[in-house]
């Protein structure tokens, strides 16, 4: 069986955004219980030179629309990041995960040599498809996906590896 663009991006972040939406919901009943103050944990930083809980989550969300949509070569859609709870976190993440669903196989298969630009710390940086996808914007989901995770298990909501991993 050979590994395709498509099976190497869109069931991927499906599957995790899927699961960070399912930890929120997790988050979403710690804050339920009062364990902690919604606002203090999408405000939340593991560090003060990292982003805060919500931004980590939009930018998970916004990669994987990015990657998509570049090598699907089609508009990037753009969402303010104007999230203030879980919810409309959630509401993001379904909205994320909509339209990568909605991008077919065809479009983003053979495109592993496709030539894509990107500004990349304010600096235009070039990428060939798969270098793109494999080098530049999964990791980069993965980190931020990560790191919401992390801040969550900081402030005490029971997830775990298994919450994180889900069912590949």
């Amino acid at each position: 069986m050979t590994i395709t663009m498509y099976s190497a991006s869109v069931p991927r972040l499906v599957n995790l955004l899927g699961n960070l939406s399912g930890i929120l919901d997790k988050a979403q009943a710690h804050v339920a219980a009062g364990k902690v103050d919604e606002a203090a944990l999408m405000n939340y930083r593991l560090i003060d030179d990292m982003y805060p809980f919500a931004k980590q989550v939009q930018i998970a969300c916004d990669k994987a629309r990015s990657v998509v949509a570049r090598l699907a070569g089609m508009e990037v859609p753009r969402y303010e990041d104007d999230e203030q709870t879980l919810a409309q976190l959630k509401t993001r993440i379904a909205r994320t995960i909509e339209f990568l669903r909605s991008v077919p196989a065809e479009r983003i298969d053979g495109t592993e040599d496709k030539e894509i630009e990107l500004p990349v710390t304010g600096k235009l940086t070039r990428y060939k498809g798969l270098q793109l996808l494999l080098g530049h914007s999964m990791p980069n989901v993965y980190f931020h996906a990560v790191t919401a995770y992390n801040i969550l298990r900081q402030n005490g909501v029971a997830i775990g590896k298994r919450d994180f991993l889900g069912n590949p």
